[in-house]
């Protein structure tokens, strides 16, 4: 008896770690088999998905993959060629005016006696750039030993005997009061940017990549090219509005062409290469304006690559994911046949079969939907104040560099060198830690650069360029993720439309950087950076991951997947390895079901576990395939 009653206490001492012990048992079960489940799903998501089925066994990057993803280097590398020309096209000139009627009465004087003598002369001794003596009708002479008093502005134009190149300024005498004003300039080629990503989104969706592309490269050959044959100021300032959009127009279009038949990383991969070649127009701008001494030249030799790009262009196809969507299945097994024979490869016929639209209607949608569905709102009003910040940022660290006194050469090719290997980084974020905390990383790089901006001495010009140069790195990056990461989170049939909505607050941005920074010369515009990269960070956190998962088609299946997102097992934020993947998809659907009805979880009714908890109901759904 005293053993037995020695042994209670005991098992009471014992009782508690035992308890502790079956809650961590308990909780570990629970969590193996959350991670079953959330690796069913994946499985079942990528099964159904047959397009992507069928795009891996094209082939995840062959020679048609090479032939689409290199055709889109030429076009991006000359649409950032004809976007930054205004840099180089209104360069400083010291103009004169025009006193040639001098020449009447003294044909063999040469340029400095003529100018001497018609031109009244500064404090400094220099000479009037606005100003000249009113013609007399006297003989050389009279002029020579009495002089000139009277003055006026220029009557007969202005000539520029010290200008090394042919620019705008001494094309159209843009000087004494007619000096174009780079904000406004600037302002004009955004609103192109601003009308251009809302009709080629739109019209990218409704119409296909493939026929927006092509618009979009006539345009950009017949204004790029056009801009060399302008006989005024404003029509050059219509020609650089057009080149905007239509510039824009094919990065948003062939952005989703490229993502929409590409397939995981390879996806990420080609929009970082495609971006890299906005640096090669750079530079490739940079170097052929220090050797081309005329600015119709420029323009001119910019716009020879476009003629054999547009007889190469027919190797491009449609966007299977957009026929799909639109429900021309025969079509879209047309161009993925078409694929797989330039890969030498075959489609097996069970796979092309299955090939049908999801539903019983075909999926429509319209701009109205980024207002009317949860999600889609969500994705877009986060990633615009991505896009607005970023853009803010960038436009302010150019105009301090610019205010630093940076020669525009060194504003314009070190930061596209140091953007090669800001994207090419990229590639090794994306792949180890994913689209959101890539994202995190180059956001907070930005606000660690913009806090030091603030409170650097104003004396310290070489740290402050060093840390503006810094700045420019961390945003070559993170606009490209900013850019692959918004074109996953849209579905397919408004992927075009949601990227030219987020490009309008990109110029939005822009637009308020101009004229912010003109009008305050304090440190306000960086505070402002500072303040809107923290905003970000937070809109940002709202935000899925996107890069493990297949891209989205219709608008039911993003409001679907944002239900998904609101559980309490969450499954787009794991990311389960290839082996445990490739165990779990070798077992048969007996099995599986077997063990989803193992499992002790009881998720609501209706929602997305419920339903897949019922599906060992239907016999059919057990019963292995034969």
């Amino acid at each position: 008896m005293e053993q037995e009653q020695d042994s209670r206490p005991a098992s009471a001492s014992q009782n508690p770690r035992s308890s502790h012990q079956r809650e961590t048992s308990l909780h570990s079960h629970a969590w193996s088999l959350e991670m079953l489940l959330r690796r069913l799903n994946a499985i079942d998501a990528k099964r159904d998905d047959k397009l992507a089925s069928i795009l891996d066994a094209i082939g995840e990057f062959g020679t048609f993959q090479w032939r689409l993803v290199a055709l889109t280097f030429i076009p991006s590398m000359l649409s950032t060629y004809f976007m930054l020309s205004d840099f180089f096209m209104v360069t400083a000139q010291r103009p004169y005016c025009n006193t040639s009627w001098i020449l009447a009465v003294g044909p063999n004087l040469s340029e400095a006696e003529q100018l001497n003598l018609t031109l009244p002369r500064a404090s400094n001794g220099s000479f009037l750039t606005c100003l000249m003596y009113i013609p007399v009708p006297w003989d050389l002479d009279s002029i020579i030993n009495f002089g000139l008093n009277y003055t006026e502005t220029c009557k007969y134009g202005w000539i520029y005997p010290y200008a090394e190149k042919r620019s705008l300024i001494n094309e159209f005498d843009l000087v004494c009061g007619n000096e174009p004003n780079m904000e406004n300039m600037q302002t004009i080629f955004l609103a192109g940017i601003l009308t251009g990503s809302l009709l080629f989104g739109i019209l990218s969706d409704k119409l296909g990549r493939y026929p927006t592309i092509l618009i979009s490269l006539l345009g950009l050959l017949v204004f790029g090219f056009g801009t060399a044959f302008v006989n005024s100021f404003y029509q050059y300032l219509f020609f650089r509005f057009a080149v905007a959009q239509v510039s824009v127009g094919f990065t948003i279009c062939s952005v989703s062409l490229v993502m929409e038949w590409l397939v995981g990383e390879h996806r990420a991969q080609a929009v970082l290469l495609q971006h890299c070649f906005f640096a090669v127009g750079i530079l490739l701008l940079s170097g052929l304006t220090y050797k081309i001494s005329h600015w119709r030249l420029l323009f001119l030799v910019g716009s020879v690559p476009m003629f054999p790009l547009l007889c190469t262009v027919w190797v491009l196809r449609e966007s299977p994911r957009w026929l799909m969507v639109k429900g021309k299945v025969e079509e879209a097994r047309k161009v993925l046949c078409y694929a797989a024979a330039v890969n030498k490869k075959t489609i097996p016929l069970n796979l092309l079969n299955e090939l049908k639209v999801r539903g019983k209607k075909v999926t429509k949608g319209s701009i109205l939907d980024f207002y009317t569905k949860q999600h889609l709102f969500k994705v877009v009003l986060a990633m615009s104040c991505a896009w607005f910040t970023i853009s803010y940022i960038y436009f302010t660290l150019s105009l301090k560099i610019k205010d630093s006194g940076a020669d525009i050469y060194f504003r314009q090719v070190v930061p596209s060198i140091l953007e090669v290997p800001a994207r090419l980084c990229c590639i090794f974020l994306l792949e180890n830690f994913g689209r959101k905390w890539s994202l995190y990383l180059g956001l907070i790089l930005i606000t660690i650069v913009c806090l030091f901006l603030l409170f650097l001495h104003q004396e310290l010009k070489s740290t402050i360029i060093l840390m503006l140069m810094l700045g420019e790195f961390s945003l070559a990056a993170t606009v490209t993720i900013f850019f692959i990461y918004t074109a996953e989170l849209l579905p397919t049939v408004l992927r075009s439309t949601g990227l030219g909505m987020v490009s309008l607050a990109w110029a939005a941005g822009a637009i308020s950087s101009l004229t912010m920074f003109s009008q305050i010369k304090s440190q306000l515009p960086i505070i402002i950076c500072c303040l809107s990269c923290i905003l970000t960070l937070c809109f940002s956190s709202l935000m899925p991951e996107s890069g493990s998962h297949t891209l989205r088609d219709s608008i039911d299946y993003s409001r679907e997947s944002s239900d998904f997102k609101d559980r309490s097992i969450d499954i787009s934020t794991v990311v389960l390895p290839e082996e445990s993947m490739s165990d779990v998809d070798s077992t048969d659907e007996v099995t599986k079901n077997t063990m989803l009805n193992a499992m002790p979880l009881k998720p609501e009714a209706g929602s997305f576990f419920s339903m897949d908890l019922e599906k060992p109901k239907n016999k059919e759904l057990v019963s292995p395939a034969p």
